[in-house]
């Protein structure tokens, strides 16, 4: 509690301050999901340029994830261990100067660089932030806070597929890159200058959980820090299931527009809309499903990964009836329904990701997932389904996508088994602000 007293329980900082830096944390996502996904629309035209393979096309977004992939451990131990909102401010200006660097390219292996470079910057923004937001909202909020961040994934994904598309075809592919850079560099400056709560000490407490008994800190070893991570199944579990989605919603996003104007000769501009809509649908599901999850888990403790669990199986029921069953206008209505319930894992899952480890390790357990779903997922899954593509067709690819989102929802639910039993090993940690507000 500061001088002024309007600091609620569960909050380190006064309520729109709060949701302040909560603002630029989901505008700073919204964006970074604008630069990586903008190239989507845009691979039609490189194809024709640079005369490139499907499986070629793929690796503009692969760059990004492997970047990200190398990166976000060094990176997120930066953030746990030195300051949230510095090392974000810097990598959000990295990664907008990359984008309008893109605009600037003469050939393939350039566009690559600077897709490289986007990837390095975005490397620790998502364990950055999810580790900030655990510290400033309390934890039965959690899960729809987590939710409302990241509702900034579809909304930057189809407002970069769908700018991506107009901009192109009214001032040429290299102008969308230069253009969406812009926004991103702003924010950044703005948060570099925000406040933040204190590093947490990696100390464990040693003693009984009972009200009065004496707890002893202990500093962590290495030993100590990997067991945070591998001693908890329900915790693996989730970052394996993340992994299974992200295949699926990367592939997605990346091969949609060019499935709708292969399958169906619809104009490029008219097929990155039609993409961006199925995605700009988890606006609903991202926030919904942190809400319905957060209500749950006051009846049921494991809803967190439960949820997830169920959202996913039905998921992949629209997938399958969408890619495999229908054509035409009924296809598109199950690819919509499709991008309400794929997204309605992720605060139940991201929380799970902060719930279950050490509050001075959120971000390096953010990265793990990361690393997880980037290497299997998002880095692998365009470059699969492009392959696939070359050899058996677009469609043939796509179909796919079902069984990677159902092997999702066994994993959420096989985690949810033990999760009673791992909350029970986290330390419970009060965080502070680094400045007393006033």
């Amino acid at each position: 509690m500061n001088k002024s007293g309007n600091i609620l329980p569960g909050y380190i900082f006064p309520r729109k301050y709060t949701n302040y830096l909560f603002s630029l944390l989901f505008l700073l996502y919204m964006f970074d999901y604008v630069d990586r996904m903008v190239v989507s629309a845009l691979l039609p035209y490189i194809k024709a340029e640079f005369s490139m393979s499907d499986a070629r096309l793929g690796t503009l977004m692969s760059a990004v994830y492997l970047s990200i992939v190398i990166l976000t451990f060094p990176v997120s131990f930066i953030i746990d261990r030195w300051s949230r909102r510095r090392t974000i401010g810097v990598m959000a200006a990295l990664w907008s100067f990359a984008t309008a660097a893109a605009a600037f390219t003469k050939s393939f292996g350039a566009l690559i660089t600077t897709r490289t470079f986007i990837g390095i910057g975005e490397a620790g923004y998502a364990p950055g932030g999810s580790a900030m937001i655990s510290g400033l909202y309390p934890q039965e909020k959690r899960s729809w806070m987590m939710g409302l961040w990241n509702a900034a994934i579809p909304l930057g994904s189809a407002i970069g597929v769908a700018a991506g598309g107009f901009i192109a075809a009214r001032w040429g592919w290299r102008s969308a890159f230069g253009i969406v850079a812009i926004p991103g560099l702003i924010i950044a400056i703005l948060f570099f200058i925000s406040k933040d709560y204190k590093t947490v000490k990696l100390e464990h407490r040693k003693g009984p959980r009972v009200k009065g008994a004496n707890i002893v800190k202990i500093k962590m070893s290495t030993k100590d820090m990997f067991k945070e991570f591998a001693d908890k199944p329900s915790l693996l579990f989730t970052y394996f299931g993340m992994m299974a989605v992200v295949f699926t919603t990367t592939s997605l996003l990346t091969w949609l527009p060019s499935y709708f104007t292969r399958e169906y000769g619809t104009p490029v501009q008219q097929s990155s809309t039609k993409a961006s809509l199925v995605m700009l649908l988890a606006l609903i599901g991202a926030p919904l499903g942190g809400y319905i999850v957060d209500r749950w888990r006051r009846t049921k403790p494991n809803a967190r990964l439960v949820f997830p669990g169920i959202t996913s199986v039905v998921a992949a029921i629209f997938c399958f009836l969408a890619f495999i069953v229908f054509k035409d206008g009924m296809q598109y209505i199950f690819l919509l329904l499709f991008g309400v319930t794929v997204t309605m894992f992720i605060p139940a899952a991201g929380a799970i990701t902060q719930d279950l480890v050490h509050p001075g390790l959120r971000a390096t357990s953010y990265a793990i997932a990361v690393v997880i779903q980037n290497t299997l997922g998002s880095m692998l899954g365009p470059w699969v389904i492009g392959k696939i593509s070359d050899k058996s067709g677009l469609h043939v690819a796509m179909s796919v996508l079902p069984a990677m989102v159902l092997l999702a929802g066994v994993l959420f639910l096989l985690g949810s088994l033990f999760y009673k039993k791992d909350i029970l090993k986290v330390d419970e940690i009060e965080l502070e602000p680094e400045v007393e507000m006033q």
